[in-house]
C-alpha cells in the first residue's frame, strides 16, 4: 500500500509539472485582416509551435505563455498570452513587395499581386518625416505635387497627379477606404477636412480606380489609413512652432479598455499669425475617436468619429511686380474660408469561414463650408483707372450624407482564385446659397478694404438631392504560377434633383440631370520571384459635373435651360515593373491617359472664371521610385515623373487650341531625400531633402500678349528648394527642426495667368524659415 501511495503523488506531482495550458486567439494586419500561415513558436522550446489557419486562428499548448510570433512580410514579436482569446497585431516589415496594400481592392494583398502604380507612405516613413502639413506627406509619392504654400500655412492646396496643377475632381480623398466628400460636391481643398495626426499610413494609388471606387478616382486615389488602438496605454503630447507665424498643439491617447474594446483619441489644434503674407491668419481643431470592438474571433466592428472646425483668411494670389519684389501684402481685407465637418463612419467585419468575409460600411457625414472667396472679387475700372469700387460674392455650402457599403470576398480553391463584390448607396441632400457683395477698393493701394451684402441679390439658390448607387465585381486568379490576372467592371449611376429656391431670377430651372457609366479594368501581374515582377493594366475612370459647376456656368442659358456640362471620362493604358533586394528597391511606371470632355476652368478678358469642356486632352509619361542603402545608418531615396499634358482637341472662344501644351502642367517633378542615422550616436536622425518642379506655360499657347501686339505663351520657369532636417530623442522626449528653403530661393507653389491683367498671378512658396517640434511620448 506505501508503494502505490508513494507511486500516486509521483505521477500527480509529475502531472503538475508538465501541466500545459492551452491558448487560442488570432492574428491580424494593421488593418484587421487576418494572417494565415503565422508562426508561432514557444520561445522556451522553439520545437513546439503551430500556425494560424486561413482565418488566422490559432491553438497552442504550452507550459509557459511566452512565444515567438513571425510571418513573411511582418516584424517578429514576442509576447506573453493569455488565457481566454489573444488577438495580436502585426506590423509590415520593410520588405517592400511583401508589404500589404488594402487600396487596390478594399481588401488586404500583396504589392506585388497589384497591378498598377501604388505608393506608400509607412507608419515608419511617417514617424521619420514628423510633418506638419499633409503636403509633406503625399509629395513623397512619385508623381504627386499637392501645390500648397508653406508661406501662408493655411492649408488651402492644389493636386498634380497625372494632370496639371488644378482644382478639378480628377482625385479621390479617402479614409480608411471611404471618400470623406460625396460625388459632385468636390472641393480641391478637401484635405483641410482631415486630421492628419491619425494617420497611420498613407496610400496612393495612382490613374483610374474607378472600377472599385467610382467617379473622381481618376488621376490618383490617396487613402488615408487611422491609427489603431494599441494593447498597452501609450499615447503622446506635442507642440511645433516656426518662425511663419505658425504654432500647433497635439494629444494623443491609445489604449484597451479589456480584452475586446480598444480606443484611439487624436486632437489637435493649429494656428497661425502674422505670417509674411498679409491676411493669411488661421486656426483649426481636428480630433479623431477610434474604437475597435472584438465582438469574437471572426467578427470585430470599427467606429470612427471625425471633427474638423477650420476658419482662414483667404489671401488671394500676388501679382507679377508684388512677387517678384517680395511685396506680400494682400489687397484682401475680409476675404475668408470657414469649414465645418463631421463623419461617422462604422465598420463591421465578419469573416464567416477559412474563404469567405463581409464588410458592412455606415456613413454619416454633415459638412458646412462658408466663404467671402479673394477669386471671386472684381475690381472695377475706368479706361484701366481703378473707380473705387468692385464686387464679389458670399456664397454657403452644405450636405449631409447617409452611404451605405456591402463588399463580400470570397476564396476558392482553384488557381489562387478571388471574387469581390460589392455595392453602395450614398445619398447626399445639399444646399447652396451666394448672393452678391459691394466692395470698397482704395484707389491708391488697390486694396479691398470693405464690402457689403446686397441683401437678396442671388447669383445662386438652390437644393439638390444627390443620389449616387453603384455595384462592382473583380476577379483574381492564376491560370499559371507566376501570373495573375486582375478583372474588374463597375457600374455608377447619378441622379441630381435640382430645386431652383429663387425661379425666374438666376440660376437654371428646376431640373433632374442623370448620369452613368460602366467602369471596367483589367491588369496582368507576372512576378519573376518574390522580388521582381512586371505588370501591364487598363482602366476607365469618368468624373460627372459638380452641382456647383453645373449650374452656375455660361451654359445656363437666359430661359434658365442647362445646356450641360458632359461627364468626363478616361481611359489609362499602364504598363510597370518592381524589383527589390537587400539593398535597393525600384518602382517605375510608363502610362498613356486619355481624357474624353476633360472640364477645364478658363479666365475670360473681364476676370471671370468659367468652365467648359475641352474635346479630348492627352497625359502621358513614367513614374518612378528607388531606395538604396549602401550602408544600415545610410539611406537615399529618389522619386519623379517626366510627363507631357496636351490638348489633342480644344476650342475656346473661336480659337483653335487642338494640338498644345495644357497650362499648369509641369513635365518634371522629383524628390530627392537622404536620411542619415549614425550608429555612433544613437536615436539621432540627419535628413536633406531636394524638391524640384520643372518649368510649365502658365497660359494656354499664345494666349499672352506681348508690348508689339503680337501673341505668346506665358511660363513659369520652375524651382529647386533645399530642405534640412534633424531629429533627436532623449527618453521619452523627442525634438525635431526643419530647415525651409535654405538658400532662400524665391519660387511660387503654383503660376497661373491672368487673361484681364495679361500676367502671371502666384501663390508664393516658403521664405528661407525654420520648424521646431518636440514630443513627450508615454
Amino acid at each position: 500500500m506505501k508503494h502505490i501511495i508513494v507511486l500516486i503523488l509521483y505521477f500527480g506531482i509529475s502531472l503538475h509539472t508538465n501541466a500545459q495550458t492551452t491558448f487560442v486567439g488570432r492574428v491580424n494586419d494593421e488593418y484587421t485582416a487576418p494572417i494565415s500561415g503565422v508562426s508561432i513558436l514557444s520561445r522556451m522550446d522553439p520545437s513546439i509551435g503551430t500556425a494560424t489557419d486561413n482565418n488566422g486562428e490559432f491553438a497552442i499548448n504550452l507550459e509557459h505563455a511566452e512565444v515567438i510570433i513571425t510571418a513573411v512580410g511582418y516584424r517578429s514579436v514576442v509576447i506573453s498570452l493569455h488565457q481566454g482569446s489573444n488577438s495580436i497585431t502585426l506590423e509590415q516589415s520593410s520588405q517592400q513587395l511583401q508589404e500589404i496594400i488594402v487600396s487596390a481592392s478594399r481588401e488586404a494583398q500583396k504589392r506585388a499581386e497589384i497591378p498598377g502604380a501604388i505608393s506608400v507612405i509607412t507608419a515608419a516613413r511617417l514617424e521619420e518625416l514628423k510633418p506638419f502639413g499633409i503636403e509633406q506627406i503625399v509629395n513623397q509619392a512619385s508623381g504627386v505635387f499637392m501645390s500648397t504654400s508653406v508661406a501662408s500655412g493655411n492649408e488651402q492646396h492644389m493636386m498634380s497627379v497625372r494632370s496639371p496643377i488644378s482644382t478639378k475632381s480628377l482625385f479621390l480623398y479617402l479614409e480608411d477606404g471611404i471618400p470623406i466628400r460625396p460625388t459632385a460636391v468636390f472641393n480641391h481643398n478637401a484635405l483641410l477636412e482631415m486630421n492628419d495626426l491619425s494617420f497611420q499610413r498613407v496610400e496612393v494609388l495612382k490613374g483610374p480606380a474607378s472600377s472599385i471606387y467610382g467617379s473622381e478616382a481618376i488621376g490618383g486615389s490617396f487613402n488615408f489609413i487611422t491609427k489603431h488602438p494599441t494593447r498597452e496605454t501609450s499615447g503622446s503630447l506635442g507642440y511645433q512652432i516656426n518662425d511663419l507665424g505658425f504654432s500647433k498643439y497635439t494629444f494623443e491617447v491609445t489604449d484597451y479598455a479589456n480584452k475586446k474594446l480598444g480606443y484611439y483619441l487624436g486632437s489637435q489644434y493649429a494656428q497661425r499669425n502674422n505670417g509674411p503674407i498679409g491676411h493669411s491668419d488661421y486656426e483649426k481643431f481636428a480630433t479623431t475617436f477610434k474604437t475597435i470592438y472584438h465582438i469574437d474571433a471572426s467578427t470585430t466592428w470599427i467606429n470612427t468619429i471625425d471633427l474638423i472646425d477650420y476658419r482662414t483668411d483667404t489671401s488671394g494670389e500676388l501679382t507679377e511686380s508684388d512677387y517678384q519684389s517680395g511685396n506680400y501684402l494682400s489687397d484682401q481685407s475680409f476675404s475668408e474660408r470657414v469649414a465645418k465637418a463631421f463623419r461617422l463612419k462604422s465598420t463591421l467585419n465578419k469573416y464567416w469561414n477559412d474563404q469567405s468575409k463581409t464588410t458592412f460600411n455606415l456613413v454619416l457625414r454633415d459638412n458646412r463650408t462658408d466663404q467671402i472667396p479673394s477669386y471671386r472679387i472684381r475690381q472695377f475700372r475706368d479706361n484701366g483707372v481703378l473707380t473705387g469700387k468692385g464686387e464679389g460674392e458670399i456664397n454657403s455650402n452644405h450636405f449631409q450624407s447617409i452611404v451605405g457599403l456591402v463588399q463580400h470576398k470570397i476564396d476558392f480553391n482553384i488557381a489562387k482564385a478571388s471574387l469581390i463584390v460589392g455595392s453602395s448607396i450614398d445619398y447626399s441632400p445639399q444646399s447652396y446659397q451666394a448672393q452678391t457683395i459691394a466692395v470698397t477698393v482704395d484707389t491708391e493701394t488697390a486694396n479691398n478694404n470693405a464690402f457689403k451684402l446686397n441683401h437678396g441679390d442671388y447669383l445662386l439658390n438652390y437644393k439638390a438631392g444627390i443620389l449616387n448607387y453603384a455595384g462592382y465585381a473583380q476577379l483574381e486568379f492564376n491560370p499559371i504560377t507566376h501570373l495573375k490576372l486582375t478583372a474588374a467592371l463597375r457600374y455608377d449611376g447619378f441622379k441630381y434633383n435640382y430645386d431652383n429656391q429663387i425661379d425666374r431670377q438666376a440660376g437654371a430651372a428646376d431640373s433632374t440631370n442623370k448620369y452613368h457609366n460602366f467602369s471596367p479594368k483589367i491588369g496582368f501581374n507576372y512576378n519573376f520571384n518574390r522580388n521582381s515582377g512586371l505588370y501591364v493594366n487598363y482602366a476607365n475612370g469618368f468624373s460627372p459635373p459638380q452641382t456647383s459647376t453645373l449650374y452656375r456656368n455660361k451654359y445656363v442659358e437666359i430661359d434658365g435651360q442647362i445646356l450641360g456640362l458632359k461627364p468626363s471620362k478616361y481611359n489609362n493604358y499602364e504598363v510597370g515593373g518592381y524589383f527589390a533586394s537587400s539593398r535597393w528597391k525600384l518602382d517605375i511606371a510608363l502610362y498613356v491617359l486619355d481624357g474624353i470632355n476633360t472640364l477645364v476652368t478658363l479666365r475670360n478678358e473681364r476676370d471671370q472664371y468659367y468652365n467648359s469642356n475641352a474635346g479630348k486632352t492627352r497625359s502621358y509619361g513614367v513614374e518612378y521610385g528607388i531606395t538604396y542603402n549602401p550602408i544600415p545608418e545610410l539611406r537615399i531615396s529618389h522619386s519623379g515623373s517626366f510627363a507631357k499634358h496636351r490638348y489633342i482637341e480644344f476650342y475656346d472662344s473661336g480659337i483653335n487650341y487642338s494640338d498644345t501644351n495644357m497650362e499648369t502642367a509641369p513635365k518634371l517633378l522629383g524628390m530627392t531625400q537622404i536620411t542619415y542615422t549614425p550608429s555612433y550616436i544613437q536615436n539621432l536622425a540627419l535628413g536633406m531633402e531636394y524638391e524640384m518642379v520643372g518649368s510649365y506655360n502658365s497660359s494656354l499657347e499664345n494666349q499672352y500678349k506681348i508690348q508689339d501686339g503680337s501673341l505668346s505663351t506665358a511660363t513659369y520657369d520652375g524651382h529647386h528648394v533645399f530642405n534640412l532636417t534633424a531629429s533627436y530623442s532623449i527618453g521619452s522626449i523627442e525634438l525635431w527642426i526643419h530647415g525651409l528653403n535654405i538658400f532662400d530661393r524665391l519660387y511660387a507653389t503654383r503660376a497661373s495667368f491672368n487673361a484681364y491683367s495679361n500676367e502671371n498671378n502666384y501663390t508664393p512658396g516658403s521664405p528661407r524659415a525654420f520648424h521646431l517640434g518636440v514630443r513627450y511620448k508615454f
